[in-house]
């Protein structure tokens, strides 16, 4: 059926939303959000398990893959999952297109900062530049 002008106005939009997308950015907070509780779960319970949390024990852990990857997906995942919190606050309490662009902006490339500075320092412990 086409969406002419005899369409009612909940016919011209049912199916879009208000927004018309918002859709996958909700999905992705709540798919994040499952995978850090899974991996915060994981990571409470292997410092549990270390005999001590002195320096050279966890460098030791986080040489093996068991402890780096499943590091590195954290730190991936914490800083998505904060990202897309970020943009739904802009989004719903800034005003004007360019403020939330501008600032939207600005929290990808801090994010892509920081994820970039932890997965490095993750690096060089996990290949043995640090000690």
């Amino acid at each position: 059926m086409s969406l002419g002008e005899s369409a009612s106005d909940i016919g011209k939009v049912r199916g879009i939303g208000s927004a018309h997308a918002g859709g996958v950015n909700w999905l992705t907070e709540r798919v994040t959000s499952v995978a850090l509780l899974l991996l915060g779960s994981w990571l409470l319970a292997s410092l549990l398990f270390l005999p001590d949390l002195g320096g050279r024990t966890v460098a030791e852990w986080l040489h093996n893959p068991s402890g780096a990857i499943p590091m590195a997906l954290f730190v991936v995942t914490a800083f998505l999952h904060g990202l897309e919190g970020l943009k739904v606050v802009v989004d719903d309490y800034v005003e004007g297109d360019v403020n939330r662009w501008c600032l939207n902006t600005l929290f990808l490339f801090l994010a892509v900062a920081g994820a970039s500075i932890a997965l490095f320092a993750l690096g060089r412990i996990a290949f043995g530049a640090a000690a």
